[in-house]
């Protein structure tokens, strides 16, 4: 048997997960009341020769002052030989602040007043829940579907989970740094194809800027010892226990050397194994330049 305690942070993503882990296969229930816990980790047990096998229960501050005695039954559990994994799904404030503005939802410990007051009180009522994790899933950075990549890969293909996502972000300097960026890279040094005009009205994306920019000496040894840096620095910060890596690559605009750069790094990285791994470009399509005719 296989059994999940799925929690976190309200706006993180639990719902999601557990409707992703029920399309693995898994019987999944959400804020079932604490003092049944263990009964139904038991029942599940106990029909470990029956069609259930693999079981997900949803926990979260919708429990109330119940929750406080979660520790207890966890405890109890593990001397009764019952075995559990714990996935915390987390996100930073301002995301879930503004997923709860997105939606027009009340954070459940808000009581009507500030989303941000209710976010912190949350995160001490499940500070020694996440303590105690075997997977903590950052869902800052993360689409739906590289969600569902990480939890295939824990729950599907039973892969060494280590819980750093990493997440290679191109800007432009002139809409400013990006305020979660753990590691910012300028290659504002590099030859810019905003002044050749066929290039100009083109992104990182199309093959003739990557062909431009790749095509330089200095570009190739920057991607070299930049990859040579990240790949020294990611298995120290996975035994630091870091779960969320941003590392931005900036130009100035945010539209070329930045975004062919970055794609050049996610495509190195893929290789690597133990993380999560997403790609973005933030100010990809804030420039729309027009060909000079």
């Amino acid at each position: 048997m296989r059994f999940v305690i799925v929690t976190g942070m309200s706006g993180a993503g639990k719902s999601t997960a557990l409707k992703m882990l029920e399309d693995m296969g898994y019987f999944c229930v959400d804020n079932l009341p604490i003092s049944l816990a263990e009964k139904f980790a038991q029942l599940i047990l106990d029909g470990v020769e029956g069609r259930i096998r693999k079981a997900a229960m949803g926990i979260d501050v919708r429990s109330g002052q119940a929750l406080e005695d979660l520790q207890n039954v966890l405890e109890h559990m593990s001397i009764i030989g019952i075995e559990y994994e714990i996935l915390f799904l987390d996100a930073r404030d301002d995301v879930l602040v503004k997923r709860y503005k997105e939606t027009r939802r009340a954070h459940p410990l808000a009581n009507g007043g500030r989303i941000d007051v209710g976010i912190k009180k949350e995160r001490e009522r499940l500070e020694f829940l996440k303590k105690q994790a075997d997977y903590i899933l950052d869902t800052s950075q993360l689409l739906t579907r590289e969600l569902k990549i990480e939890l295939d890969k824990i729950f599907v293909y039973n892969q060494e989970f280590n819980s750093l996502i990493i997440t290679v972000l191109s800007f432009g300097f002139k809409y400013g740094i990006p305020s979660d960026a753990d590691l910012v890279f300028d290659v504002r040094f590099l030859p810019n194809p905003y002044y050749m005009d066929d290039l100009r009205p083109k992104t990182g994306l199309d093959q003739e800027v990557r062909d431009y920019v790749m095509g330089f000496d200095n570009t190739r040894i920057f991607l070299e010892k930049l990859q040579d840096m990240i790949n020294f620095l990611i298995p120290n910060y996975i035994n630091e226990g870091k779960n969320q890596l941003v590392i931005a690559v900036g130009c100035t605009g945010g539209k070329h050397r930045s975004v062919t750069l970055a794609e050049e790094l996610y495509r190195c990285l893929k290789k690597g194994e133990g993380y999560g791994l997403s790609l973005e470009h933030r100010d990809i399509e804030k420039d729309m330049y027009r060909k000079k005719g």
